[in-house]
């Protein structure tokens, strides 16, 4: 009988290869290189896996493994269970075969007589799949020779592994390595006998209930010489497993998201360091278990290196604290209060409005803009009369900051905060005055990348998400002058600066150079502490990812311990180093007089020494307007036509210089008084070398004018602005 069905067999392989085109006979390595995973690896920057992403939501299938990582139960559950002659036949256990037929012929059911390799062949040839209906007579044919083939040309070893890393389990499951991590929670290589028997039991029957499961893993053991006892449990449990993430670590969900690519490789390096990864992590939730019960469970971190822009760590949010923790925070848009305002005082240095050493007023002010009148606060609702600007900026004053920002322009500040990559998404008028208060939506990123261009002396470069050798950059691009950016972080980095606003003991104090700012934003919604050191940028975001404000919490005490934390660990072991001062600086000695600052070294701008000087070389800062005091960049002024034009004359103030409109000179001092023309004009105010101390435009609104008529003011059209917080 069995000789007669071989022969059978034979006479019909011989009509198909005589019949029919060639099959495919791929070989294992192109087999094994065609595996594609439904689950791709991040990998940091020396090959440690950080985090897992699944692309593919069809199908589960990880990484191709070899035997040598499979469990020897598991391997001979599978081979009892699907082929036992496995190592003796080539390709066709003709012996089962013939036992099949036999049992066909008298309506008996029994295992079937698809070896491995023919198993193999359907799972590799799409023509030869198994339809719900069964395999036609061709197809089985088909089966028949490729599996010769495979035989033929692989090895018994590359074979099955072929097999186990390309069937089908249960469900969306495929290949053992998925199968072992989801319903049983470990590596193939830990699979004991009972798992190994369960796995096995699977391919016969992949959608079985717990008893018909069981009962064929039971089978396989009794084979095995081994009992049951733990079967049923095993079975029941595996069923009722959370099909999760593969096992292993997961650091970085969200940053996976972002470089993560279907069409590259199943590992993919990155630029994170997996253990300031881990650091982030922790002390994000650490901070925030010390904020339990003030409303708050969101924060981010994102660590960048000064040198290249790699991003080093990317904490997207506080996981298990948060209801939302799949919101992004290193990229959501939120306000940055009054971590905006380095780079306001980066503009005035750089325009030479303002040096570190000049005092500003800090008290109760009404300022006119085309919004209306806008009266800023500070943080602490008190004001410290005159401080000089490195104190007002150490310090996080607001009237100060929002004064400087008038003589500006919005205009002025609203560019450079484009230029330095913070994506504004309205307007300069929109936003007015408050934007020096943080009043517009950023990111995370984006603000850190921007304090990365302070600690690279005003240079903005581009941030790597990938593993590339730190080189030269294309997209790099001055964006500041490289005096400002420094004296700016000095500033920053000048704890003696903070003593008013946070005193000398704070979580900004550090043991190193640093440079650092806080910010929280309107009614207490977001808190922020970006800073940086010689070597690392790091930005903490810490408030709630539905925007409720938080109880009590400022940048200070909420995103600063975590900077803070961070930075000590960077640098343990390799203390961080204060920059090199650019040429376009030079020290001085200052001492003030009438105010309460000590006498220090100040760092200057070359050409910014025009101050007055007392005995014994002396600095006296001066609290002299600088730049334009008035109007306001952006003003509108309505002319009324039944007003004679001598009443309603525009006066410019500011700092003593020569003014210019539209090209034309019109003077020089302090104060001038100009008839109105309507229209859009552009006003400059230069200094005696005829250098631009600022610009500013404005427009006069109305038609022909009549003479005769009681005098009245110029106007300006109202229109409210919101406010910020430090």
């Amino acid at each position: 009988m069995r000789g007669c069905v071989r022969r059978a067999w034979l006479l019909a392989g011989l009509l198909l290869a005589a019949s029919a085109p060639a099959l495919a006979q791929p070989s294992f390595q192109e087999i094994k290189a065609a595996h594609r995973v439904s689950d791709l690896t991040l990998l940091d920057r020396r090959g440690e896996p950080l985090q897992t992403l699944r692309l593919d939501p069809q199908r589960r299938a990880l990484d191709w493994l070899p035997l040598s990582q499979l469990s020897p139960a598991l391997l001979q559950a599978i081979l009892l269970g699907e082929d036992r002659r496995f190592y003796e036949h080539s390709g066709v256990d003709w012996s089962a075969v013939a036992s099949s037929a036999w049992a066909n012929l008298w309506n008996q059911r029994t295992r079937g007589a698809s070896t491995v390799t023919m198993q193999l062949a359907g799972l590799i040839d799409a023509g030869l799949a198994r339809p719900a209906g069964g395999r036609s007579a061709g197809q089985k044919l088909g089966q028949v020779w490729l599996a010769a083939q495979l035989e033929r040309r692989w090895s018994k070893a590359q074979i099955l592994e072929a097999y186990l890393n390309s069937v089908p389990f249960r469900g969306e499951l495929v290949g053992i390595h998925a199968l072992s991590q989801v319903l049983f929670g470990k590596h193939p290589s830990g699979l004991t006998a009972v798992e190994g028997a369960l796995a096995a039991a699977l391919l016969r029957a992949p959608n079985a209930g717990v008893a018909a499961w069981s009962q064929r893993a039971c089978g396989l053991l009794k084979l095995q010489g081994l009992g049951c006892e733990a079967v049923a449990g095993q079975a029941e449990a595996a069923l009722l497993r959370p099909a999760g993430m593969p096992l292993g670590e997961q650091l970085a969900p969200h940053f996976a998201r972002q470089v993560l690519r279907a069409e590259g490789p199943a590992h993919q390096r990155s630029s994170l360091d997996a253990g300031l990864q881990r650091q982030a992590a922790r002390l994000l939730k650490n901070q925030l278990a010390e904020l339990g019960g003030r409303n708050v469970e969101d924060g981010a971190v994102v660590v960048l290196d000064n040198a290249s822009g790699q991003v080093r760590a990317w904490v997207g949010s506080s996981g298990a604290f948060s209801a939302a923790a799949q919101v992004d925070g290193v990229l959501a848009r939120r306000q940055p209060g009054s971590t905006l305002k380095p780079f306001i005082y980066q503009l005035a240095l750089e325009r030479r409005l303002i040096t570190a050493a000049s005092l500003l007023e800090d008290s109760p002010a009404q300022i006119n803009t085309p919004a209306g009148l806008y009266i800023p606060q500070n943080y602490d609702r008190q004001f410290k009369g005159f401080v000089s600007a490195r104190s007002a900026l150490g310090s996080s004053l607001n009237v100060p900051a929002v004064r400087l920002m008038a003589m500006l322009g919005s205009d002025a500040v609203f560019e450079r905060l484009n230029q330095l990559g913070l994506q504004l998404s309205e307007t300069a008028g929109f936003y007015g005055l408050s934007l020096a208060l943080g009043s517009a939506d950023v990111t995370l990123l984006n603000l850190a990348n921007a304090y990365r261009s302070l600690a690279n002396g005003g240079v903005l470069g581009p941030v790597q998400l990938q593993a590339q050798a730190p080189t030269a950059q294309s997209g790099r691009r001055r964006v500041a002058d490289a005096g400002a950016s420094f004296i700016v972080a000095d500033m920053l980095a000048d704890n003696n600066a903070r003593a008013i606003g946070f005193g000398l003991d704070s979580p900004l104090a550090l043991a190193s150079y640093a440079a650092v700012k806080t910010g929280t934003s309107k009614d207490m919604r977001d808190n922020w502490c970006l800073g940086f050191s010689d070597r690392y940028t790091v930005g903490v975001w810490v408030g709630n990812a539905s925007g409720a404000p938080m109880h009590g919490v400022s940048g200070i005490s909420g995103a600063a311990p975590v900077w803070a934390g961070l930075m000590r660990y960077l640098h343990q072991g390799r203390p961080s180093r204060a920059p090199a001062a650019p040429a376009s600086v030079l020290p001085l000695t200052v001492q003030f007089d009438g105010v309460p600052e000590p006498a220090r070294r100040e760092w200057f701008v070359r050409g910014t020494e025009q101050v007055r000087w007392g005995a014994g070389s002396q600095l006296h800062a001066s609290a002299e307007v600088q730049g334009i005091r008035s109007p306001v960049d952006g003003s509108v002024f309505a002319l009324d036509p039944d007003m004679p034009p001598q009443a309603q004359k525009i006066r410019f103030e500011g700092q003593s210089g020569q003014w210019e409109l539209d090209g034309r000179i019109l003077g020089r001092g302090r104060q001038l008084n100009w008839a109105p023309w309507p229209g859009r004009h552009q006003l400059r105010l230069l200094d005696s070398r005829g250098r631009e101390l600022q610009r500013l435009s404005f427009e006069v609104r109305g038609a022909q004018l009549k003479p005769g008529v009681p005098p009245q003011p110029a106007r300006a059209a109202p229109r409210p602005s919101p406010a910020g917080l430090r």
